[in-house]
């Protein structure tokens, strides 16, 4: 199991054991003695299982395609064997036919559509999958990945998959840290569901193979620009998207303008579609030049589009010269403002694009800039050279956004690129600055920032805490993808001053929401920022921060490596805080390596705060060195230890209930060690309810379950029963597996299944 925790340090075990190691789906019954009988009801208590409706809507109508949705709707019909009893009269078959027989009744479809870009195969696969019949073939719901916004992003495998499983249900502090592990619980929420996947935009194979569903009769989708062909040894059909025949070309432009403008003028419509190469993407911006332009008629598209053609013969972009003709006419009927934006568009970082961003990268006036940015937006939106994305966030077509980044190297300096970089990496530091400490004000930061957020207003200022830091969060899990591209893009400028600190602000994201992944890309970069700065103390901040997604992912000894690196920074920057800081994230390394070490390591952390009269970082140090004591079998040293830390962490406010009550929780897992069963109970039991009542779910589970424990040995069945069937179902409802280890282990102690007669 995995949490977010705002500090570092290891969860104590089970005071009980019989543990089950390695990846099990089901029910397992592990036991020494047991007493009385064992009923297990596998799903009693199972909540309601979430349906996830993911593929988004189609913006624009859809036309044609009809051969490929009927090979579709060929993949996805009911197996012979699926769901249907054998029929009556029917021979028992042989070893091998009932070989066939399985396979035919658990086959998941599985199709590869590639092509050109803009030849329409996500709107082929976004139709498909919203229409009605295709959600009635799949009760279980629709996922969608998309690929395109997870470019540069290492593990954007292990990415995807941690979407998919918040979508089926799984909460993410249940949601494992490896690629391995989030697979193993992807297969097991797949199984027994009937689910559509559909993969967009995948460039290699090893995107899409973690991500084929279980269950019987489901069916991945997937589309790219490259045939994908190692797929086949998968079982995937490969299908070429060719761009449409006059035909469809011409059902599609009566579609948009109307079928009697393209009756009336057949032959500039033909015209139109070979200029346009028979691309849908292309064919979309021609209408829309029609329709918002009342006196240009389709002739004269027509002669206009065959003008450029000629024009343009030896300049093609990679969705062949039809592209380029349609956006050349198209950009050059912007105004001098929108040509602007659709220039910076094309060198702006980042998938998709917001007001803050691209009034930055345009140098408009901090006031009031926002929402002349927010307007131009709109204009491009309207003119079909956008989409929207999530957020309030803009995204341009891979075709648009090349030939845009061809219009800024013509009409721009050879530098301009770097000047919109540079802006758009201080604007997205303030902002996200900004975002940090609505989320939390008295966080350890080592970046000074007062000239910068003195600056503008902070547009999370208004509103009541909870609400300004609800606001933050969503900002800046909206951008986290836009952020790690601004930071590669100005590290590679050479802005190592800008680019450690956004690292460092950016980390207020990833301790509430456990991005692994994500969070591990913007520290290395961080860190190499701010080594190449000769800024000792954030390098060592981001050292040490990036021990943590290190450690989660198992790659203990590298993160032992950025800590001694942090420890040399901060003895260098001569600061006891940044030096107790991580003496704290080194405790953690210590309490998997050298649980003895562990408590030097946090009573060093302890004596720094002090000496720098951090009152709570010497409660959260203590917090720590209380539970490694417990954990070296020093109960009776760590009792007062704990008892002041949660007594200080309790004083600081309701942002600290939480670590108050990890610390009450360690309490009782301490005066239990030491034979006081009736404080351990107490102290675990106060610990459990105000882990609830600030929603710490994760924790109270913990808490819980070392209660039901507890009770057992007190020989309280039917107070553990309560406890352990709370903490069974805070595991189910958030999807974790921990649900059925507990559930095994309850069974043993108590002679019965926890979740029987609920």
């Amino acid at each position: 199991m995995t949490a977010p925790e705002d500090e570092p340090g290891a969860e104590a075990a089970a005071p009980w054991g019989n543990g089950v190691s390695g990846t099990v789906n089901g029910t397992v019954i592990q036991a020494g003695r047991v007493h009385g009988g064992i009923t297990v009801v596998t799903g009693a208590s199972a909540p309601e299982r979430v349906v996830p409706d993911q593929i988004p809507p189609l913006t624009v109508p859809f036309v044609n395609r009809r051969a490929e949705l009927a090979l579709l709707a060929a993949d996805s019909a009911p197996r012979p064997h699926e769901g249907e009893p054998p029929g009556e009269g029917s021979e028992p078959h042989g070893d091998e036919d009932d070989l066939v027989g399985d396979r035919d009744a658990v086959e998941v479809g599985y199709r590869v559509f590639f092509g050109l870009p803009g030849v329409g195969k996500t709107a082929l696969v976004r139709k498909w999958g919203r229409a009605r019949g295709t959600r009635d073939r799949f009760p279980d719901g629709q996922l969608f990945v998309d690929y395109a916004g997870l470019r540069g992003v290492d593990g954007d495998s292990a990415i995807a998959l941690a979407r998919c499983l918040r979508e089926l249900g799984v909460k993410e502090e249940f949601i494992p840290h490896t690629l391995e592990d989030r697979a193993a619980l992807y297969r097991h929420h797949t199984a027994g569901r009937r689910l559509l996947v559909v993969v967009d935009d995948a460039l290699k194979a090893a995107q899409v193979r973690p991500l084929l569903p279980q269950g019987a009769g489901s069916m991945l989708l997937v589309t790219s620009t490259r045939r994908l062909g190692e797929l086949t040894l998968d079982g995937a059909r490969l299908t070429p998207m060719a761009p449409l025949d006059a035909d469809a070309a011409l059902r599609l432009l009566a579609d948009r303008l109307g079928p009697e403008t393209v009756h009336a003028h057949r032959e500039a419509a033909l015209s139109v579609v070979a200029a346009c190469g028979g691309l849908p993407k292309a064919l979309d911006l021609a209408a829309v030049r029609l329709l918002q332009r009342p006196h240009l008629t389709l002739p004269a598209l027509a002669r206009e589009l065959a003008r450029e053609s000629n024009r343009l013969r030896g300049l093609a972009l990679r969705g062949g010269p039809a592209m380029s003709t349609v956006l050349e006419l198209t950009y050059g009927e912007l105004s001098q403002e929108e040509a602007g934006l659709y220039r910076l568009l094309g060198v702006l970082p980042g998938r998709t694009c917001e007001p803050v961003t691209v009034a930055a990268g345009l140098g408009l006036a901090a006031q009031g800039g926002e929402g002349e940015a927010a307007e131009l937006l709109e204009r491009l939106f309207d003119a079909g050279l956008l989409d929207a994305a999530e957020g309030g966030h803009y995204r341009m077509h891979d075709l648009v956004r090349a030939h845009a980044r061809e219009k800024a190297g013509e009409v721009e300096g050879a530098r301009w690129a770097d000047g919109v970089v540079e802006r758009v990496t201080r604007a997205l530091l303030l902002r996200t600055a900004q975002a940090d400490r609505a989320l939390r004000e008295d966080r350890l930061r080592v970046a000074v920032l007062d000239e910068l957020l003195a600056q503008a207003p902070d547009p999370f200022a208004d509103g009541a805490e909870r609400e300004r830091a609800k606001r933050a969060l969503a900002w800046l899990e909206a951008g986290k993808y836009n952020t790690l591209a601004v930071l590669a893009a100005a590290e590679a400028l050479g802005l190592h001053g800008l680019v450690w600190p956004l690292a460092e602000a950016q980390t207020a994201l990833f301790l509430h929401h456990r991005h692994v992944r994500e969070w591990l890309t913007s520290l290395e970069t961080g860190a190499r920022a701010a080594a190449a700065d000769l800024a000792p103390a954030g390098e060592a901040r981001l050292r040490s921060l990036l021990s943590r997604p290190l450690l989660d992912l198992g790659e203990d000894e590298r993160a032992r490596a950025e800590l001694e690196r942090a420890a040399a920074c901060a003895e260098v920057a001569a600061s006891p805080v940044l030096s107790a800081s991580v003496l704290e994230f080194s405790g953690r390394y210590w309490d998997r390596a050298d649980p003895e070490r562990a408590v030097g390591v946090y009573a060093r952390a302890v004596e720094l705060n002090a000496e720098a009269g951090e009152e709570r970082g010497g409660a959260l140090a203590e917090f720590f060195l209380g539970r490694a004591l417990v954990a070296t079998g020093r109960a009776a040293e760590a009792l007062p230890v704990l008892e002041r830390a949660r007594d200080v962490l309790r004083g600081l406010g309701e942002d600290d209930r939480r670590m108050a009550a990890r610390a009450g929780a360690a309490l009782g897992d301490a005066r239990e060690a030491l034979g006081d069963l009736a404080g351990a109970e107490r102290e675990l039991r106060e610990a459990a309810g105000e882990l609830r009542a600030v929603d710490a779910t994760y924790y109270e589970a913990q808490a819980r379950e070392r209660l039901a424990g507890l009770m057992v040995r007190e020989g309280h069945l039917t107070a553990a029963r309560a406890e352990a069937l709370r903490a069974y179902t805070i595991y189910e409802e958030g999807g974790s597996p921990e649900a059925g280890r507990l559930r095994v282990r309850m069974a043993a102690l108590l002679g019965e299944d926890v979740v029987a007669g609920e």
